[in-house]
């Protein structure tokens, strides 16, 4: 199968007044098309950053280097003009805050149509009839009396569902849904979930899930990235991941995450200390301060993802001993 988007040594780097940060360093990963993968890790590990410098939407102070190919075609760097012609219609991405994400002066009915007058050309009555349609398939409450108001009038839910909804307005073939159940209360979380879940098995289109919810993850994906420090500490298959971690700040995530089956004294595992600052990282590993299994090998040199099988990697000194 011809991969979708292939991605090799993406870096990422951030000019600031105290220097120069890298948000990303020598990421590599690659999806199939149908395919679901969920990128995991604290905030300001970078997963975010690795597919706003995909779309092309850094700020100005950033710049990325290294390889993204979409269906072949190397897509870093493209002028804008042929960028906007694939974001929207062949790459989508739903953003972290649907409220500040949508523009407040403008009606929901106006925001959705534009996406499709601009990319694929239909009139706007054409065009309100496709985002009238998309409403529906997304299940927002009666669309139709809906479409015309303004975002400040519908709920939190509600305009995650439109967000998705223009996501999905020209049938891309990527879908990237940054933290699509942030600020959400537990039923709407659900409901949203759920309708990823069926617009992926219904129109094949691969998506990608960025999450620090790892529950999110083992219901909607297929394969897992796990990003410390704006680098791959692993990655493999959700079941891999579940089952057989191999990176100690995986088995802390996991650990960390509240399960019924087992409850100790109504207390949940931690992971130790703060994640580290990207301008001064530490020699060697980055999680060697807040790793329960370090020794000295691990202070003084970085470990490299080590490929261990299809999509299987681990960077870790760990299993290869002092």
């Amino acid at each position: 199968m011809d991969e979708l988007l292939s991605v090799a040594d993406l870096e990422t780097r951030f000019r600031t007044p105290e220097g120069e940060v890298a948000a990303v360093a020598g990421v590599s990963f690659a999806i199939d098309p149908g395919e679901s993968l969920g990128v995991v890790g604290e905030s300001g590990s970078g997963k975010s950053q690795v597919f706003l410098s995909i779309m092309g939407l850094l700020a100005k102070n950033g710049r990325c280097s290294g390889q993204v190919r979409f269906r072949g075609e190397d897509i870093l760097g493209l002028p804008a003009a042929r960028l906007n012609a694939l974001r929207g219609s062949r790459m989508s991405m739903i953003f972290q805050d649907p409220m500040t994400s949508l523009n407040p002066y403008l009606t929901v009915s106006r925001q959705l149509t534009e996406v499709v007058v601009e990319h694929l050309g239909l009139s706007r009555d054409q065009a309100r009839a496709r985002a009238l349609e998309a409403l529906e398939r997304v299940g927002l409450p009666d669309p139709a009396a809906r479409i015309d108001l303004y975002p400040h009038a519908f709920s939190g839910g509600m305009r995650q569902r439109v967000m998705i909804a223009m996501a999905i307005l020209c049938q891309p073939e990527l879908l990237i849904a940054d933290e699509p159940t942030t600020a959400l209360d537990v039923t709407i979380q659900a409901q949203i979930l759920d309708l990823m879940r069926v617009l992926k098995r219904e129109s094949n289109t691969a998506t990608v899930i960025i999450t620090h919810d790892l529950g999110v993850v083992a219901g909607l994906c297929d394969q897992v990235m796990v990003m410390y420090a704006g680098r791959l500490v692993e990655t493999g298959s959700v079941r891999e991941i579940f089952y057989q971690p191999r990176h100690p700040y995986t088995r802390g995530l996991l650990r960390a995450m509240p399960r019924l089956d087992d409850i100790q004294d109504g207390l949940l595992d931690t992971i130790p200390g703060q994640p580290p600052n990207l301008q001064a990282l530490p020699p060697g590993c980055a999680y060697q301060e807040r790793c329960p299994q370090v020794y000295p090998r691990c202070r003084s040199e970085r470990p490299e993802l080590r490929i261990l099988g299809p999509r299987r990697g681990v960077a870790c000194h760990l299993e290869l001993g002092p």
